[in-house]
């Protein structure tokens, strides 16, 4: 309760999050999860830079991570429990919210 209270108050949240990837770079269909992790983050726009700059520096990455360095087309989901799933996929110029339909 008391670790509950302290994230409010500096205003984090715990998110689980899942980076989807296509077996070769550039497809468009064919979506995995390759790995997942729980990380904190004030909102949904900080936990996708977390995400672009932990998989994206060969020194930060998780020994068990499997998949490629974050790229364009790449898909993060949030899911926040009873708040909902969302979805992020890289575009050129930042990352986009998608509707779950785009994820094949």
């Amino acid at each position: 309760m008391l670790a509950l209270k302290r994230m409010m108050k500096m205003g984090t949240g715990e998110y689980d999050v899942t980076i989807m990837q296509t077996p070769n770079y550039g497809e468009s269909k064919g979506y995995n999860p390759i790995f997942r992790l729980t990380m904190e983050g004030s909102s949904h726009q900080d936990i996708v830079d977390q995400v672009y700059k932990k998989f994206n520096v060969t020194d930060s990455i998780p020994r068990d991570y499997e998949g490629r360095f974050i790229a364009t087309g790449d898909i993060i989901m949030i899911d926040e429990g009873t708040l909902g799933i969302t979805y992020y996929r890289l575009e050129f110029g930042g990352w986009k919210k998608i509707n779950r339909v785009a994820v094949r």
